[in-house]
């Protein structure tokens, strides 16, 4: 795998944007959210606090395979914590996997804010289908404006 094909790829920087935005609204005690992109690459929202909870990378990407045999969310605890799941993904692409971690919750309480977590996941996937759609919109302008400066230089 080229590394710098996979830099500068569209999947790639639009997960980039999406956990930005994402990370940047969340409240400071409030859950903890991992992306995992595609490729297995993970963003925690707090890197020292998601090391600190010891989440394996195996226990994560067994949860990947969950939800791609169809099961979601999926609702798990690992390590003294209550972990909801589900795709990142928009009607074009798919960006990966979204974990909603929340450190010292139990199964039963996870199940009792489950609807709530269940609008934070769709939110989430809102703000991917925006960041998508801006994004398209942005490349269609800027083509649009490499059209018209080659028509007015071949008019000079």
């Amino acid at each position: 795998m080229d590394i710098y094909q996979s830099l500068s790829s569209h999947g790639f920087m639009l997960t980039e944007q999406i956990a930005g935005k994402i990370f940047e609204v969340l409240p400071e005690r409030g859950p903890l959210i991992v992306i995992i992109d595609p490729n297995g690459y993970s963003r925690p929202s707090d890197p020292e606090e998601f090391a600190r909870l010891n989440i394996s990378e195996s226990f994560l990407k067994e949860v990947c395979v969950t939800i791609d045999d169809g099961a979601e969310p999926v609702i798990t605890s690992s390590n003294d914590c209550s972990i909801v799941a589900g795709q990142l993904a928009t009607e074009e692409s798919n960006y990966g996997y979204v974990f909603v971690v929340l450190p010292q919750y139990n199964p039963e309480s996870t199940l009792l804010n489950i609807d709530l977590i269940e609008m934070l996941l769709n939110q989430i996937g809102l703000i991917a289908k925006l960041i998508e759609k801006n994004n398209f919109h942005y490349e269609v302008q800027m083509k649009h404006y490499r059209v018209c400066g080659q028509s007015e230089t071949a008019l000079n």
